[in-house]
């Protein structure tokens, strides 16, 4: 899971408004934690990091080895099955939010891994057999941070 600490004064303000406010705050946090995964999920199946920009495409080793093995996969990375996509998930509570995916490769995608890092196949091959850079889907955008200014705005209402 992505745990989120806001750093943003006019969100700070609009947390401890809501919270003087509300003897509860499950509600406010679920509605957020449902807003940033239907997020999340939006910008992985364009493709894109949090900051916009793309996510790194697939090496032609990465192809060749999917066309050798008759692997489908989505156009985009991180959508090869939308398992990862689908998976996404957020627990809220009264005093937090934390979302993210539980699948295997999430913390991969995530962050990358280097040739190797995880020891070696059965058959005495790296794992991963390449390096995987690291493709960030997790994290708030411009526009989410927005959006969430206006959803407490709306609860503060």
């Amino acid at each position: 899971m992505y745990t989120l600490k806001f750093n943003d004064e006019g969100l700070q303000l609009r947390l401890k408004q809501l919270q003087s406010q509300l003897d509860d705050m499950s509600p406010v946090m679920q509605d957020l934690g449902e807003f940033l995964v239907q997020s999340t999920q939006d910008r992985m199946l364009k493709g894109q990091q949090p900051d916009g920009t793309p996510f790194a495409p697939r090496s032609e080793t990465t192809l060749a080895r999917y066309f050798a093995l008759k692997i489908k996969h989505g156009a985009q990375p991180l959508n090869k099955s939308g398992e990862m996509r689908q998976q996404l998930n957020y627990q809220a509570s009264a005093d937090g939010l934390t979302w993210g995916s539980n699948t295997i490769q999430a913390a991969v995608m995530q962050f990358g891994a280097r040739q190797g890092a995880f020891g070696s196949s059965s058959k005495g091959g790296p794992l991963p057999w390449g390096n995987i850079p690291a493709r960030p889907f997790l994290g708030v955008s411009d526009e989410d941070r927005s959006a969430i200014v206006e959803e407490l705005e709306e609860w503060l209402a």
